[in-house]
């Protein structure tokens, strides 16, 4: 079975995924890299006595990866069967505050990098600038100096010539060198590998409502250090974001409200797209469920085809489970954390196609309720699979004294389900990226060091055809300078209606699809509330108080044209998504 691949999928595969030789050319084809994938990671079964045979799970991981059904994230699909071995996309490193810690931990960084994967840091038990050094009688430099060192060495490392490094730079919001932190990338192209996040908690977030002042607390003494009005810090975050995206909020209380092995420690940082908050020193394999197949009938008719979607949601935590047990760890540490907590994150892409199909328009309620009931059905699907996985292998090593031991049936994953932005595997798979809506109806994307990939939305033409609307040459110029169908007045009202598109799409609404698959969701979710060039800072600032209100886990925002570089653009107007893939 080959895969139904579109020519940016395949120079996608060819530029990072496929085999090559030492001579640059390419030796494997698709269905040979989903072959290898498949066998490798089906090789686990045989550790089991329980459950069906390696030859049986090799067909079924085949098909649904030929299919396009299911992708798990990138390192599993570039290393699988090769001498990195090393399958997981999402690490959290700790820092210690002290010199000795601090360059350990950024070997380890520099060796996930190399492996394929992307790495968070928290930076707030660093002590702050200028803090009295008593072994030196110096004084200390501050969290900012060692994420500046830690972006350098990110921009040595180019990770087998195939993905560069990524990372998350988190500090806690009453850390004193919170503003610093705050306005560090305020000037475009500084900290260029990091994205960064302040962590924030419910208290904070109350001060703000009722215009409190707020400690900062030294991280060494836990005495406070300085009193800022709270609404001061926030409107400094509100004021970078509006700028240029950055920085996003993690919100630690309710992270941590949903840590599910509590006695092992607070969770204080996630992976660089926020998605994935972990313990130090853990790390997480990813897969997503491609919506837009798990469908019957006709657009704009379709109906969700819920025997297919159940049959997936099973054959992904088998598979991601399966890939824990084969990857090389790239560190003991790592090992030891991941394979006691066994966490796994399957998600979903296509949403937005899957919404065009069904008949239903982003920017309608119907889409929020839709984005509820599909990741409620997946979330409990996953639990069933992941009880099934306990059965035949065991729960889960640190089950014992988690927040999850009172189950009457245990868990082989501490974490069955995170939503991620798939940026990579879903132009592999053809299909819209993670639960956004689309970007554009046609546009350039600028991956692969800066080489456009111009796309189409492959159900213009068939619905248009539907109603019978031609695409002329002329439309379709039309239709690629701005990227939109909307403010075409020709084009059909159905057409119109569905293919809305990121920026038509209302913040609040991004927001409240966003809250509708995290209300399921055991991790987090990875979502870019993509804003227009004339939005102000107190639509961010609603956006942030909103989001927390909603019991999001992290919000980012991204004003269209707040940066000269974005990932994403349409021919005459550069609409963007802030994070990296």
């Amino acid at each position: 079975m080959k895969p139904d691949l579109t020519p940016n999928a395949r120079r996608v595969l060819e530029s990072r995924y496929l085999k090559r030789a030492p001579d640059g050319s390419v030796t494997e084809t698709p269905e040979e890299m989903f072959a290898r994938v498949a066998r490798n990671v089906a090789s686990a079964e045989d550790r089991y006595a329980a459950g069906p045979s390696a030859d049986q799970v090799e067909r079924e991981f085949f098909e649904a990866l030929t299919a396009l059904d299911f992708l798990p994230n990138s390192p599993c699909l570039m290393n699988a069967g090769r001498e990195l071995q090393q399958l997981a996309a999402c690490f959290v490193l700790e820092v210690e505050d002290s010199l000795e810690s601090i360059f350990e931990t950024l070997k380890h960084a520099a060796l996930i990098h190399q492996s394929g994967g992307g790495t968070g840091f928290s930076f707030s038990r660093l002590r702050p600038a200028g803090a009295y050094i008593s072994t030196s009688g110096g004084r200390a430099s501050g969290p900012l100096s060692f994420i500046r060192i830690f972006n350098q060495a990110t921009d040595a490392i180019n990770q087998g010539g195939w993905r560069r490094g990524a990372n998350m730079a988190v500090l806690r919001v009453d850390h004193p060198d919170v503003m610093e932190f705050v306005r560090s990338k305020n000037e475009e192209g500084a900290l260029v590998n990091f994205n960064i996040s302040v962590g924030v908690t419910d208290r904070f977030m109350e001060a703000v409502q009722a215009a409190e002042p707020f400690d900062l607390i030294d991280p060494l003494s836990g005495e406070a250090a300085r009193t800022l009005p709270a609404a001061e810090v926030f409107d400094a975050i509100v004021e970078s974001a509006w700028r240029n995206g950055e920085p996003g909020l993690v919100f630690l209380d309710a992270i941590n409200r949903d840590n599910p092995t509590p006695r092992l420690g607070d969770i204080q940082a996630t992976n660089p797209c926020g998605e994935a908050p972990l313990l130090p020193y853990e790390s997480c394999v990813l897969g997503s469920v491609n919506l837009a197949h798990c469908l019957s009938g006709e657009p704009p008719e379709c109906t969700l085809d819920r025997e297919k979607l159940r049959r997936l949601t099973h054959l992904g935590v088998r598979f991601l489970d399966d890939v824990i047990s084969v990857t090389r760890h790239p560190l003991r540490e790592v090992a030891d954390v991941t394979l006691g907590n066994r966490k796994i994150g399957l998600g979903v892409m296509g949403f937005a196609d899957m919404l065009i199909r069904m008949g239903i328009a982003y920017d309608e309620p119907e889409a929020v309720s839709t984005a509820e009931d599909i990741m409620r059905f997946i979330s409990a699907a996953a639990d069933r699979a992941s009880e099934q996985l306990a059965r035949e292998r065991g729960p889960f090593p640190n089950f014992p004294g988690s927040a999850l031991a009172e189950r009457e049936r245990p868990l082989r994953n501490a974490v069955r389900t995170t939503i991620a932005p798939t940026g990579s595997i879903s132009i592999i798979a053809g299909c819209s990226g993670g639960i956004e809506p689309i970007f554009a109806v046609a546009f350039r994307r600028h991956v692969l060091d800066g080489e456009p990939l111009q796309e189409v939305h492959p159900d213009l033409e068939r619905l248009c055809r539907r109603e019978g609307f031609e695409l002329t040459g002329d439309v379709m110029r039309r239709i690629i300078e701005t990227g939109a169908v909307r403010p075409l007045a020709v084009a059909p009202a159905l057409v119109q209606r569905l293919f809305v598109t990121s920026l038509e799409v209302p913040p609040m609404q991004h927001l409240e699809v966003q809250a509708a698959f995290q209300r399921h969701t055991d991790n987090a979710v990875s979502k870019t509330l993509n804003l227009r060039a004339d939005a102000t800072r107190e639509d961010v600032r609603d956006i942030y108080l909103r989001a927390h209100e909603l019991g999001c886990k992290g919000v980012t925002v991204y004003r269209d044209t707040s940066r000269k570089s974005q990932v994403l653009a349409v021919e005459c107007c550069n609409i963007g998504t802030a994070r990296p893939d």
